[in-house]
């Protein structure tokens, strides 16, 4: 009799809540976990900021007026830092003055040039995590391929551009593959997990480089400084605008959205794709299936550890023409909430990685403008993953119906499963 009525009382909840349309269950959770985000980070910027606290005294009214002023203020601002003014874009395309155009759609254009790694390291744990494996390693592979891809950079000379560039582009992907193929191997050979494999291999990238590339090192451009020669000309990305220093926009996020096609073209479309989800999904059923596990497992986190190559290749080719010592800027670490995020889904990497574009473009005319701390954009990116990786808290807090069983994509396995 008690089962009975828990059941109805499950029932009369679920109905209770939002029936969401089939097409937006996969998107719905990530985008409310945005919006709330934004929410929160609305108040972060309100409790932080002393106008309102002095507007509060004198008068409650003033005080409400003043926190959406100044909410509106920072989110106005990055809203133009990221992606530009659109009233100025309009005009300045009008105008048809090319130094204005170029003012103007400058913050949109940064916003997809900052993307482009993005979008490259995000699909590499995206695929990891399909496999069924935790690649903590993309920073790792990220520092190895800058040093293949600026090596094969500089080091050849007197090389066509339609050589050089694609050799530098494919070092890139082999200095990836070969550092994410070491873990993949000890993972499927010995069972070793592949997240402390990756952590340790991060470590050993980090310190090589500095190695390479300190002053004195063998690869050091030889002037005391810590940073490699700049590659040739010909081995440079298209720029958009190659006559105009500003923009650095250029034709590596193409490149990063065909890759993106690729790798859901492999992984949805082709045996080897089916293997790779198969073994992440249930490697037991797939070693009775008659796959090689082990061999998956190699083959999974080398092409990982080549799209996160791909990520440093674009950064070094198409922006610094050069690699420093220090050269990340946490690429490697932020795919995992980019993977996350976009459900490690090709498409909804791209669109994660757009994001996560904005948000770092707009920041820095957010701190300029509104005098917001650059810090915010940083919490923002945090709670965002908090909601993704607990989306129960997201279908509470808007009383979701939960989805049926089997509906909801299972990311990875729990430790030490194989």
């Amino acid at each position: 009799m008690t089962d009975s009525k828990e059941t109805s009382h499950s029932e009369e909840h679920s109905k209770s809540g939002l029936k969401i349309p089939k097409w937006f269950q996969g998107a719905g959770v990530p985008l409310l976990a945005i919006l709330t985000a934004l929410i929160i980070g609305g108040l972060v910027i309100v409790f932080t900021d002393a106008s309102v606290y002095a507007a509060f005294d004198e008068g409650f009214a003033a005080g409400v007026v003043r926190m959406f002023a100044v909410i509106g203020q920072a989110y106005g601002s990055f809203f133009v830092g990221a992606f530009g003014n659109p009233v100025q874009i309009v005009t300045a395309l009008a105008s048809g003055n090319m130094t204005k155009i170029i003012r103007a759609i400058y913050p949109i254009t940064e916003t997809l040039r900052v993307a482009t790694p993005y979008i490259f390291a995000g699909l590499a744990v995206a695929v990891g995590f399909r496999g069924g494996l935790f690649n903590i390693g993309a920073e790792g592979q990220y520092f190895i391929a800058g040093l293949t891809t600026v090596f094969v950079g500089y080091s050849l000379s007197g090389l066509p551009w339609i050589i050089h560039l694609p050799l530098a582009v494919i070092a890139g992907m082999v200095g990836g593959a070969l550092w994410g193929a070491i873990p993949g191997y000890l993972k499927g050979k010995t069972g070793a997990h592949e997240v402390i494999n990756t952590i340790m291999m991060n470590y050993i990238a980090f310190r090589f480089a500095e190695f390479m590339l300190d002053a004195g090192g063998p690869m050091s451009r030889g002037d005391g400084r810590p940073v490699s020669p700049e590659i040739a000309p010909s081995a440079f990305l298209p720029q958009f605008f190659p006559n105009n220093s500003t923009i650095r926009l250029n034709v590596g996020f193409f490149l990063a959205l065909g890759v993106a096609w690729f790798v859901w073209w492999l992984l949805f479309k082709t045996t080897l794709g089916y293997e790779i989800r198969t073994v992440g999904q249930n490697p037991r059923a797939a070693r009775y299936a008659g796959m090689n596990v082990p061999r998956t497992i190699v083959i999974t986190m080398a092409i990982s550890g080549a799209l996160a190559g791909l990520s440093a290749a674009t950064d070094i080719l198409g922006v610094l023409h050069f690699m420093p010592n220090a050269f990340s800027s946490g690429y490697g670490f932020d795919a995992i909430a980019l993977a996350l995020l976009g459900n490690s889904h090709p498409l909804g990497v791209v669109l994660s990685s757009l994001l996560f574009g904005a948000l770092r473009a707009g920041a820095q005319n957010m701190q300029g403008i509104a005098k917001v701390p650059i810090d915010i954009t940083s919490i923002l990116q945090g709670v965002i993953i908090i909601f993704i990786a607990a989306p129960e808290i997201i279908r509470t807090l808007y009383r979701l119906r939960e989805l049926k069983k089997g509906e909801e994509l299972v990311l990875t396995r729990g430790w030490g499963q194989m």
